[in-house]
């Protein structure tokens, strides 16, 4: 069972947490965790992506030139895609990119991801965070206090307006809260911090 110490905002030890091994304490699977990732990726693509083919393209109805005896090469239209501003070749078109992947597969992944930072002594348990008012320079001191790399994921066990809005000002770090997870995220994290309060909640919703 892994064990990691809970910091307070100043970067103290105030006390130490045993992780879940079901959560926090499995071997990581990187089939999965890549399968995760690319299915995320995919999911974020907008798909609407566009072009037209020579049938959508306007003109090109006559014929440039007679079939035969000019020297030229024999053309039908000059809306071909070997013409300038002719169609484009197999165009793209809007679609949908996003698929699910089965939902152990996910859990797992999840899994996987949580315990990769533990393995990379990259995950961070706070006591709490405590702001009387939206103050990023409160944010920016307590992660430096703590430790932080150029991309940090801070975990909250609920939604704070004051935490979410003041660690939006500094770049590389996002804000999540435990229904919102997703393995791309806690992979790309340099420093992984999740609050006491959400240890608790991971460890009870994906157990």
């Amino acid at each position: 069972m892994p064990t990691v110490a809970v910091l307070d905002m100043a970067g103290k030890e105030v006390g130490k947490i045993d992780l879940s091994d079901a959560i926090f304490g499995i071997e990581p699977n990187v089939k999965v965790l890549h399968d995760a990732v690319v299915n995320y990726l995919a999911n974020q693509r907008q798909g609407t992506q566009s072009a037209l083919t020579r049938a959508e393209v306007s003109g090109g109805g006559k014929k440039p030139w007679k079939q035969k005896g000019t020297g030229h090469a024999r053309q039908g239209s000059t809306r071909a895609p070997q013409w300038t501003h002719g169609g484009i070749v197999f165009a793209p078109k809007p679609r949908d990119y996003s698929y699910s992947l089965n939902k152990k597969v996910k859990r797992l992944a999840l899994k996987s991801a949580l315990s990769s930072k533990v393995n990379d002594n990259a995950l961070v348990v706070l006591d709490k965070i405590s702001l009387d008012e939206y103050k990023t320079k409160a944010i920016a001191a307590m992660l430096k206090a703590i430790g932080s790399g150029k991309r940090t994921l801070i975990v909250l066990p609920e939604v704070n307006e004051k935490v979410i809005a003041s660690a939006s000002n500094i770049p590389g770090v996002k804000t999540a809260m435990v229904n919102t997870l997703n393995v791309y995220d806690i992979i790309n994290a340099d420093r992984f911090i999740v609050l006491k309060d959400a240890v608790a909640q991971i460890e009870e919703v994906y157990a």
